[in-house]
């Protein structure tokens, strides 16, 4: 149960995806215009992850090593299509929103990531446990990313007035250049906090490892760092 909790808990802050091992980024930048549209995108990939993880889990002794990247993709590639159905006959104006960026979960880094780092050499509790931990920490990333740039955007969140009727929006935030912003500036502050902690507890500041691809250990990146 230990490891479970561990598992889970890892995706929350220490390895959370967009702003740890900066994993996913092609959505979080393009769809966290507002809070709505962060948190959709987000569930939708919290089902595809959490499901492709626990198939994969189960197969892995099934799947050749040679054609495994192959296979990760169509079990998402059909998870994604169940997730495209659904959000049409639900959400169809999210769907139209999300646009591209749905059937994009395919080849979302943070799914063939985690499908070949973990999903492929554990057993399917642990690999949930996983999948669900990286894909809430993914979700409260672009909501919360989203929330941030459609208040000072929009003065809104989720829709709903939040700022004084003197505030003046800061239309860029919830245009391109926007979301580059908001997301430096959020790992700035993250860093920040992480080196003030281990300053706190006097402890070396940790090497930051989110500035390469390094850091999802899907090919062995961070190994090889280590040994460089």
């Amino acid at each position: 149960m230990s490891r479970l909790v561990k598992e889970f808990a890892k995706g929350l802050w220490a390895e959370l995806p967009p702003f740890r091992v900066l994993l996913g980024l092609c959505p979080t930048l393009a769809v966290t215009s507002t809070a709505e549209n962060g948190l959709g995108m987000g569930v939708a990939v919290l089902f595809v992850l959490t499901m492709s993880n626990m198939i994969i889990s189960c197969l892995r002794k099934v799947i050749p090593a040679k054609v495994r990247i192959a296979c990760f993709i169509v079990i998402a590639a059909s998870l994604v299509v169940a997730v495209e159905l659904l959000m049409q006959a639900y959400t169809y104006p999210l769907y139209q929103k999300l646009g591209i960026f749905v059937p994009l979960i395919v080849v979302n880094c943070l799914i063939l990531g985690r499908a070949e780092a973990f999903a492929s050499k554990n057993g399917v509790l642990p690999s949930i446990a996983d999948a669900l931990g990286m894909g809430l920490g993914f979700t409260l990333s672009l909501t919360f990313l989203g929330a941030v740039r459609e208040i000072l955007g929009n003065g809104t969140v989720f829709g709903m007035e939040v700022m004084w009727r003197s505030f003046e929006p800061v239309a860029f935030m919830v245009k391109a250049p926007g979301a580059f912003v908001a997301l430096g500036v959020i790992l700035a502050g993250m860093n920040a906090f992480n080196r003030y902690q281990s300053r706190k507890k006097g402890e070396t500041p940790p090497d930051v490892m989110n500035s390469t691809c390094a850091s999802c250990g899907a090919c062995g990146g961070i190994q090889n760092l280590k040994d460089k």
